[in-house]
């Protein structure tokens, strides 16, 4: 990494996660402006963050990952805190996600647009997911071909895959061969970002290209504690970088984007969020924002668990993990075959019920028994399959708040599921869970299917499959909401993502989403920060 010893930048970007290494790359691109990108994670040079098979590790490791616990709740998964991933590292959560390539709909961001936020609607975002990505289909109408990011069709490896569309069609579920085209509606197989057998990483896209710019500096195992601030302006941060504490100071900006978890807490340890809050650590409220840390929204997820009659997918036995041998000679000698692929082929976005205009729930589909993040281990030695629910627009809204004044300490998380008042999101996940009973038992998967594990068959009415679904539930890693964009008291950014009342201050990241778009958060996060850039490059 540059480990320039200069203390003064035009711009500090906090955070090198999706969004903070597109800005490193587009603020640097004209070279008119010196810029510090601070990451307090290491520089993710591993084998096991290039391996898109190798996806399920990092939920062990710490070095790749923040590994958060949220709130714990009696009636979520028997008391247990549910796991909050985190990437830690060049990348942030794009050096350790499932690399699914998803926009979400038209109508999310038209809706931002339609809350006052002038300039978000899916016509203004469209040229920003085009300029980002590069697609192996080519460019058109709604597809990029000369991005950074790069976005590829996958093969299918596991019969379970294919199996899985053939009984959704068979179940009256449409097929689409692109969830980011024209309409999302569908099942089909997912495009990725990986790239000839190797994740396509923000870092690997847009920073590790142009590491040599000599107007770019990057400095890894750097956490900062505090925004500096005078006179409601913003001048810089201190880091604490390998635990040496400097004083950097920026001319133009200060830039947070450590993402949805980590930009509230940094706002409040600097004084900005509701002062009642703060005074409770000890900690002067420069600034009264209110909705710091409020309006945290995540995708919650609900999971079929059916035993196989085959033992053609993935488990951590013997014979499964042998069976894997000649994949990672496969692996290590042309990037090829099961590891150089997401083990998440195939997945859909269909409606909950009839009545809905537009999809509601998500479709994860998976060739093992996956529960926990991939962390219930015993579960995985069995043969079986799984398919997860996702409700794509919860109403439920939680919380990002601090622990202690210390900024390494995690904050608490509390998600606070389940707690809109029309119950709405509960419903959705109901019936999504029928409608995929409805793919899991067609003809198409008889010689695979056994019986289901979770959440039984013998639990059929509502409240039975809701207390179920409740011990397994789970998230798909994308908090978005804790520094929301818009107008309003509760608001914490403008439609510029600068900070209300505090010069030279922005946030850009997931955490400025108003509400969740409808899919995956990693693509949404990029062509959020390409755009926020362009305004910052042309204004």
């Amino acid at each position: 990494m540059n480990k320039s010893q200069d203390n003064n930048f035009d711009y500090i970007i906090v955070g090198a996660g999706s969004a903070g290494c597109v800005l490193a790359n587009r603020l640097t691109e004209d070279g008119k402006f010196n810029v510090c990108l601070l990451e307090a994670g290491s520089d993710n040079n591993s084998m096991l963050v290039k391996t898109p098979g190798a996806f399920s590790a990092f939920m062990f490791l710490k070095k790749f990952n923040w590994s958060f616990d949220a709130k714990p709740r009696k009636d979520i998964r028997n008391g247990e805190p549910l796991f909050v991933p985190r990437g830690r590292g060049l990348g942030g959560s794009s050096a350790t996600n499932a690399m699914l390539y998803i926009r979400g709909q038209k109508q999310d961001y038209d809706h931002w647009a339609e809350l006052g936020n002038e300039g978000w609607s899916f016509d203004d975002i469209l040229p920003y997911f085009k300029k980002s990505e590069t697609n192996s289909r080519g460019e058109s109408e709604l597809h990029g071909g000369a991005g950074p990011l790069q976005v590829t069709d996958r093969p299918a490896f596991y019969e379970i895959s294919k199996r899985y569309i053939e009984a959704s069609q068979q179940a009256g579920f449409k097929v689409t061969d692109d969830f980011n085209g024209s309409d999302q509606e569908g099942v089909g197989y997912y495009q990725c970002t990986i790239k000839d057998g190797k994740r396509c990483s923000a870092a690997h896209a847009y920073l590790l290209p142009i590491l040599s710019r000599p107007n770019l500096t990057v400095l890894t195992y750097a956490q900062v504690s505090k925004v500096l601030l005078k006179d409601k302006q913003a001048y810089g941060v201190d880091v604490y970088v390998k635990g040496e504490k400097r004083t950097l100071s920026a001319n133009k900006e200060v830039i947070l984007s450590g993402g949805s978890i980590a930009s509230p807490q940094l706002l409040m340890l600097s004084g900005i969020g509701d002062k009642s809050e703060l005074t409770q650590h000890g900690i002067d409220c420069v600034h009264e924002l209110k909705g710091v840390g409020k309006n945290l929204r995540e995708h919650v997820d609900a999971c079929v668990l059916v035993k196989s009659k085959k033992t053609d997918g993935f488990t951590l036995s013997v014979s499964s993990l042998l069976k894997m041998v000649p994949d990672g000679i496969n692996y290590i000698t042309g990037n090829k075959g099961k590891l150089a692929n997401s083990i998440l082929e195939a997945g859909g976005f269909i409606k909950s019920t009839e009545k809905e205009d537009r999809p509601d729930i998500q479709l994860h589909m998976l060739p093992l028994l996956y529960d926990d993040n991939g962390r219930d281990l015993k579960l995985l030695t069995q043969h079986g399959f799984s398919c997860h629910v996702c409700v794509l627009r919860p109403e439920s809204t939680g919380t990002v708040s601090l622990k202690s004044a210390n900024y390494q300490d995690a904050p608490e998380i509390d998600f606070n599921l389940f707690s809109d008042k029309e119950g709405k999101d509960k419903t959705v996940l109901i019936d999504g869970m029928r409608q995929l009973r409805k793919i899991l038992t067609a003809p198409a998967l008889a010689q695979h299917y056994s019986n289901e594990m979770h959440p039984g068959n013998a639990f059929e009415t509502d409240e039975q499959i809701f207390a179920k679904a409740k011990e397994r539930i789970g998230t798909v890693f994308h908090p978005v909401g804790t520094c929301k964009m818009g107008n309003d008291g509760m608001a914490v950014v403008d439609n510029q993502l600068k900070v209300h009342g505090i010069d030279k201050l922005r946030v850009i990241d997931a955490s400025i989403m108003p509400t969740l778009i409808s899919g995956n958060t990693n693509a949404p996060t990029m062509a959020i920060a390409e755009k926020v850039a362009d305004m910052m490059l042309t204004h």
